[in-house]
């Protein structure tokens, strides 16, 4: 299931960029934006999978957070798409938000509420 939220997650952080300079929405700008960013999240996946880590688990969204960006930003690269400083800050905090917050709200709702305690 992480798997899916990762990928549509990374989606959704193309979407907001695309929509964010452009203006508008095309499946081939999106695409063109999205794929880096999604082999990224699918390198750091591999690595989940071979370090049986838990995907619930916070740790597991910081290794999709970094995989995904760091692959982004190499594979954008690569491919004569631009990398300037601030475009790789915000895409460092919105993946952090979009990879990282879900886990986190995740873990606490799973505790279920706390009981209060009388003093």
């Amino acid at each position: 299931m992480w798997l899916v939220v990762d990928l549509l997650l990374v989606g959704v952080f193309a979407v907001i960029g695309r929509l964010s300079h452009y203006g508008a929405l095309t499946a081939g700008g999106w695409w063109t934006t999205a794929w880096p960013f999604l082999v990224g999240t699918l390198a750091a996946w591999v690595v989940l999978v071979a370090a049986r880590r838990r995907p619930a688990a916070v740790s597991s969204g910081v290794v999709v957070w970094v995989g995904a960006l760091a692959g982004g930003m190499v594979l954008r690269q690569l491919s004569g798409q631009g990398t300037a400083t601030p475009f790789v800050v915000v895409a460092t905090l919105v993946l952090g938000a979009l990879l990282v917050l879900p886990r986190i709200g995740a873990r606490f709702s799973a505790r279920g509420p706390r009981p209060h305690s009388s003093r």
